[in-house]
């Protein structure tokens, strides 16, 4: 069973005040006697030079003379074990800490491999537990900031290559100035754009600097326009989309910025769905939330990836048509719900069994959903 730290603190100071006093008592206890007999004996020898009454004055002299030489070895010899056993006491408690300040310190210095064995303390083990966690998730940001810089490196290089290649193409005369490979430049320049656009979205929605108009809308009208506006895709695919967004849900949102998010997951679902699957939109009120839900019956997600698909730049191993795009998407649309006090979540079955990501967001107050 492992002792809470208050605890030890309280027996380790009771500890040092039970080692001092048992030394103190047991130095004035072997020490008084001795001193005393030896100062009466003194006195015995001077015992024809005096009266009763000094003789008495005398004894009691001596008694304090003895006990104050007694207590005063006693507090000093009480003093030094005290000492050592607080020093004793305060190494160990320290030695978890000082693991716990070297570990920070290395991770400050960028060595995030660094762990800490947690000591028997439990609370001085959940701070050991915070640390490791803590270097394990720099460490998991390093290496996503590592692979940021080599993702954005790849989807810049793509299109400048093809830039460079049509330039080079037009100086040197293989190419001319015709439509066609004008509008090859300009797919490749509004790629360039999208990625600035999409790094840029990115930013000022982790930083809460998203510039937003609220109006009063209807969340299951916009789901329903984002929906119709996305179907000839949908039917280009040759998945199913369905519409179920009937009930009002009256929001005070900024209109574009939820089209935005509600477009994205849309997206999402289109491309984890194989020809021949569904994809369900649908939308209803729940308390003081309006929630719309995108349903597919596509690749799915593991357990493990059913959060970290909201980190930005992160890619489902394996499931390269849910990786299409720059990879930020949700990270931003995430970002946008939040900014209106609500969220997107995700949940899935498992692999192969489709997924569903949810809007959240809260109804408009004194309205409640009508329909």
């Amino acid at each position: 069973m492992k002792v809470r730290l208050p605890f030890r603190l309280f027996l380790s100071h009771a500890g040092v005040a039970v080692v001092g006093a048992g030394i103190a008592f047991l130095t004035v206890r072997l020490l008084a006697p001795e001193l005393f007999d030896h100062r009466v004996g003194m006195m015995n020898g001077m015992s024809g030079m005096g009266t009763s009454s000094q003789i008495r004055a005398g004894v009691h002299a001596a008694f304090l003379a003895s006990l104050n030489s007694a207590l005063l070895v006693g507090v000093l010899a009480s003093v030094v074990a005290a000492a050592a056993v607080a020093a004793v006491v305060t190494r160990r408690m320290l030695r978890p800490l000082d693991a716990v300040r070297a570990a920070t310190r290395q991770i400050a210095a960028g060595r995030y491999e660094v762990n800490v064995p947690p000591p028997a303390e439990p609370e001085l083990s959940a701070l050991a537990a915070d640390v490791n966690t803590l270097a394990r998730a720099l460490a998991d940001t390093e290496e996503r900031r590592t692979r940021l810089l080599g993702d954005v490196a790849h989807e810049m290089r793509t299109p400048l290559t093809a830039l460079d290649g049509y330039v080079e193409g037009l100086i040197d005369g293989v190419f001319t100035a015709s439509p066609d490979t004008l509008a090859e430049l300009s797919a490749e320049l509004r790629r360039l754009h999208r990625l600035a656009d999409d790094l840029s979205g990115l930013s000022r929605a982790q930083e809460q600097r998203l510039d937003l108009h609220p109006l009063d809308a209807d969340l299951a009208d916009l789901a329903r326009r984002a929906a119709t506006r996305l179907s000839p895709q949908f039917d280009d695919a040759h998945v199913t989309l369905v519409i179920a967004a009937d009930t009002a849900l009256p929001v005070h949102v900024d209109p574009d910025r939820i089209t935005q998010v509600l477009t994205n997951l849309l997206g999402n679902a289109l491309l984890a769905t194989p020809a021949g699957g569904t994809v369900t939109i649908t939308a209803h009120g729940s308390g003081s939330r309006a929630e719309v839900s995108v349903t597919d019956t596509g690749v799915g997600l593991d357990r493990a990836d059913v959060e970290r698909v909201f980190e930005r730049f992160y890619r489902v191993p394996g499931r390269p048509r849910r990786s299409a795009g720059s990879g930020v998407g949700l990270t931003i649309a995430r970002g946008i719900a939040r900014a209106h006090d609500g969220d997107v979540t995700a949940s899935s079955p498992g692999p192969g069994q489709g997924a569903r990501f949810t809007v959240v967001l809260p109804l408009r107050s004194s309205d409640a959903p009508r329909g």
